[in-house]
């Protein structure tokens, strides 16, 4: 994790006691990064599984507390009480009837963070009842949280304030970068980054099975496509100049790159990207709807 990430003690104190609900591919990402050494948080942090096998895998950490639903029916209410935040990193379709199961159990002042996608917050609030004092707030991170290089967008819900919005945001700045959106931009967030190392991933597996085609062993193409990925993606990072330019850099006229360039231009890619967004978006507002 970068330094700039790193909350100070100071800075973290308004990170209170958290609480996970769920530890799938984006909670477990978040969880790891929160377990930076770095990241001044009350520890430990409580998490809850489904099984009792996947609890297990945090036997020996003194920073997590891992309870299972396995094992006890009351794991989820038992881990929320007295937790100032909890993150609920269940799967859509399990948002509503989680939340009404932990709803008696919050306590007031706590923050609910959901990072479901097409799950609305109007829809949390709703199942929380009668809770009282409880504020949602909607975050879309990536899996690069994992590494402490993801990025998030985040935005309250009709409960959520000045001050539980911040806190929100020095959480997942623990863990990346930090976006604060309107509502009504989660679902263009989930399209852009949350599903985006999906996308990349997808040009990586691409580009090694097309060196593979070239003559290259598996093990050839994996070195020239990762490194090249990875190498490119940190010059993006550290230069001043924006993609554009970044390729202009690389293409000389009448040269090899532009011939593979306006091959790839010719495909239409962005008409493409706007029909794979658009189709993403679509999802979330079905997951939405349903």
């Amino acid at each position: 994790m970068s330094a700039q990430n790193d909350l100070t003690t100071e800075s973290a104190a308004a990170l209170p006691r958290t609480t996970m609900i769920g530890t799938g591919s984006m909670g477990g990402a978040i969880l790891q990064g929160l377990r930076d050494p770095g990241v001044a948080i009350e520890r430990p942090i409580v998490v809850t599984t489904k099984s009792a096998a996947s609890a297990a895998k945090f036997d020996g950490a003194d920073d997590i507390d891992a309870r299972s639903a396995e094992a006890d029916p009351e794991a989820n209410r038992r881990a929320v009480r007295g937790a100032g935040v909890v993150i609920l990193a269940v799967k859509p379709w399990m948002m509503r009837d989680v939340v009404r199961e932990i709803a008696a159990a919050l306590e007031p002042g706590t923050i609910l963070v959901s990072v479901a996608a097409g799950v609305p917050s109007a829809a949390i609030e709703e199942a929380l009842g009668d809770a009282a004092g409880v504020a949602v707030v909607r975050a879309m991170p990536n899996t690069p949280s994992f590494i402490g290089r993801g990025v998030t967008g985040i935005a309250p819900g009709s409960s959520a304030g000045d001050a539980e919005l911040e806190l929100v945001r020095r959480l997942f700045e623990t863990v990346g970068d930090v976006l604060i959106v309107r509502e009504d931009q989660i679902n263009d967030i989930a399209a852009v980054s949350g599903s985006g190392p999906a996308y990349l991933f997808l040009y990586a597996e691409e580009m090694q099975a097309a060196a593979e085609r070239l003559g290259f062993t598996a093990e050839q193409a994996k070195t020239l496509v990762q490194g090249t990925i990875s190498g490119a993606a940190e010059l993006m990072v550290r230069s001043d100049d924006d993609p554009a330019q970044l390729r202009r850099n690389v293409t000389s006229p009448k040269g090899t790159t532009e011939r593979a360039v306006e091959v790839l231009q010719g495909a239409d890619l962005g008409e493409l990207f706007d029909r794979a967004l658009r189709a993403n978006v679509q999802r979330s507002e079905e997951l939405e709807a349903e």
